[in-house]
């Protein structure tokens, strides 16, 4: 089993859903970094108010299956449900020692 990395962007449609993300991001990002198993939890707005580009590892599936978990019965959860995320999960292998 390797790390687990997810990147990609979170697309609002209207300025209501990028302001519920603003609302709502600091607690879900300050969640997800205290979750066990969380490497990197990071949600950068870009030069667009509607986008936020989103990278997060984890260090294992366990964990990332646990944090979608998480998310997905959380406040964050609920409020952001109808906005897009354009996202992809890949897998690497985990370095094994010599």
């Amino acid at each position: 089993m390797g790390i687990v990395n997810l990147d990609g962007r979170l697309v609002c449609e209207t300025e209501e859903q990028a302001s519920t993300v603003r609302n709502h991001l600091p607690e879900h990002a300050r969640l997800s970094r205290a979750e066990p198993g969380c490497l990197r939890f990071e949600v950068n707005a870009t030069k667009d108010p509607l986008i936020w580009e989103v990278s997060e590892s984890f260090a294992s599936r366990e964990a990332f299956d646990a944090h979608q978990a998480r998310v997905a019965a959380s406040v964050w959860g609920a409020a952001t449900a109808g906005i897009r995320r354009e996202y992809t999960v890949a897998e690497a292998e985990a370095e094994r020692g010599a």
